[in-house]
């Protein structure tokens, strides 16, 4: 790319809106709209407008942007860039085609000292034309935008009137170099490089190499999503694994037709060659922008609450965690698997709402060191994010280090902390009006619910989660309506923001068994008494006309 020189020179429209956009309240992960939505006239500008003149220190200040490549992608940086300029911002980093993984972001955010990072991606939802789009905010801290953001950009964007853009840019994201648009900087970097300098840090790449290089076959799923071009990098060059280790690598805008989801269903032609045949050792799949993994070895599934308490346990043998934990946390629907191995490790365990800006707070505080959601998401202290790539380079490492297979360390985990059996199911695109008045319904006869027998014991308890951050003193309040058995199993019901298209029903069930007890059942089997209970408590077959959940994990 041509090297510009500064000016202040500027051309800038400023654009009148007939009227404001009434539905771009963002959730937790941003503002998620089918692609349709965001190709409206002046929609994804009202949104970004809403952004700029939110986010604190945008004038003169540095911001990361960048997504998983998606449909959409380039001309929202396009939008963004012409935008960031017009409203004076200092210095903006992009990344080589556009292509950033979110926790990559949150390590630039923090490298660059930037005021934050604008994140292309709907994660783990479908792209294309007739796919999904979304639009997230990190702060500072390299973390997600906490809610009062969030709540302060819905507000300015219910009474937007306009917005300001420059004219357009020629920006070429095919190459790494620098240019200017009026006095702000453009630096297009290689996206993938200092996120792979930061796992060096941490993770012994000899003794990786070393396992990959012998008899030990591994099958890495990229989906066509983000983390394909890092992953090549990381496994096929880096570490020295054979050409074609890693799957459906290339980025493409609607990935490949599929659903970049990491799990069982939506990854099933990796779920078949671990658990279908002999032909591969390990396995691992990254979603859509790279912050979820799933995990598989010979024959095995590994319940992403069960590779929480696995990474806990194992951590000090990990060069990065070799000094010990801090303490660690999980959302309130995963399993209570880590916190069995956390008292062992006389560590502190949080317990915490969905959503890992919760995981920021503690982390910023240095409470935590490695956090985890049941939803293949875990992550630790190197960024404000969860991190596909670094959970398969963790395991990896117990495996390397331990020398056996990946059922091995379960088996050997169980026998010593006990099983939490475990399953999540969800009910995909209910109708709206239906999830909520099963939910609601639910809700209300909650107080009444204690001391009923249920499955093959009785209710100690019935809430809707609440959480009272301890580093902020924040409460957040309705997170989860929870039936907490006396034995200490769990199910938990929750109604997730995350689709586009109805609404999603998810049920949590968990067992425990503890060490010594039987410990070898399938999942589904084991929780089948609780499975009927839950669904004849709160009428979901009934109400969402599904006989069996769309995925269950």
């Amino acid at each position: 790319m041509s090297i510009s020189t500064p000016s202040a020179e500027l051309s800038v429209q400023q654009i009148t809106l007939a009227q404001p956009f009434q539905d771009q309240k963002p959730g937790t992960s941003g503002l998620r709209k089918s692609s349709k939505q965001f190709e409206q006239p002046h929609y994804l500008e009202s949104f970004v407008e809403a952004v700029l003149r939110t986010l604190p220190g945008v004038e003169g200040g540095t911001l990361i942007v960048g997504g998983d490549g998606r449909y959409g992608n380039r001309r929202a940086i396009d939008v963004i860039a012409r935008m960031a300029a017009a409203h004076g911002l200092g210095r903006l980093v992009v990344t080589t085609g556009g292509i950033l993984s979110t926790p990559a972001a949150s390590h630039l955010i923090r490298q660059q000292q930037a005021i934050g990072g604008i994140i292309l991606s709907a994660s783990h939802n479908p792209g294309g034309p007739n796919g999904d789009f979304g639009v997230k905010v990190n702060g500072a801290n390299g973390g997600p935008a906490p809610a009062s953001f969030t709540d302060a950009v819905f507000a300015c964007t219910q009474q937007l009137d306009g917005y300001r853009i420059a004219d357009s840019l020629n920006l070429n994201l095919d190459a790494a170099g620098s240019t200017h648009l009026g006095a702000m900087a453009i630096d297009v970097i290689d996206g993938v490089h200092d996120y792979l300098q930061l796992m060096q840090e941490l993770f012994d790449f000899d003794l990786i190499s070393t396992l990959l290089k012998g008899s030990w076959p591994m099958a890495f799923d990229a989906m066509h999503a983000v983390t394909g071009p890092y992953a090549s990098a990381l496994f096929e060059q880096l570490l020295g694994a054979p050409a074609g280790t890693v799957r459906n690598g290339m980025p493409l805008e609607d990935f490949g037709g599929g659903h970049p989801d990491p799990n069982l269903t939506y990854a099933k032609d990796l779920a078949s060659l671990l658990l279908g045949s002999d032909d591969y050792r390990f396995g691992a799949a990254c979603d859509g922008d790279g912050d979820r993994n799933m995990i598989l070895g010979q024959r095995c599934f590994v319940n992403p609450s069960d590779s929480l308490a696995v990474l806990t346990a194992n951590a000090t043998l990990i060069k990065g965690y070799a000094s010990g934990l801090a303490g660690v946390a999980r959302s309130m629907p995963t399993s209570a698997a880590v916190d069995v191995v956390a008292k062992e490790l006389g560590i502190d365990c949080f317990e915490t709402p969905t959503g890992w800006k919760f995981f920021g707070n503690l982390l910023d505080a240095g409470r935590i060191t490695l956090c985890g959601e049941e939803s293949f998401g875990t992550g630790s202290n190197h960024i404000r994010e969860k991190d596909g790539l670094w959970a398969v380079l963790f395991w990896l490492s117990i495996l390397a280090k331990r020398q056996c297979s990946v059922a091995e360390v379960m088996q050997q985990h169980w026998s010593r902390f006990g099983r939490h059996y475990y399953s999540r199911h969800d009910y995909e695109g209910v109708e709206t009006g239906k999830a909520h008045a099963l939910y609601n319904g639910l809700r209300e006869r909650l107080s009444s619910l204690s001391g009923e027998a249920f499955a093959d014991g009785r209710i100690a308890k019935a809430d809707d989660f609440a959480y009272s951050d301890p580093v902020d003193g924040s409460l957040t309040e309705k997170q989860g309506l929870r039936l907490l058995l006396e034995d200490g199993s769990r199910v938990i019901l929750r109604l997730s923001g995350t689709g586009t298209k109805g609404a999603t029903l998810r049920v949590y069930l968990e067992r425990y068994v503890a060490a010594g007890g039987d410990l070898q059942q399938d999942p589904q089997q084991a929780l089948g008494s609780m499975i009927a209970a839950a669904d004849a408590l709160a009428g979901i077959r009934a109400t969402t006309g599904m006989d069996r959940p769309t995925v269950i994990t």
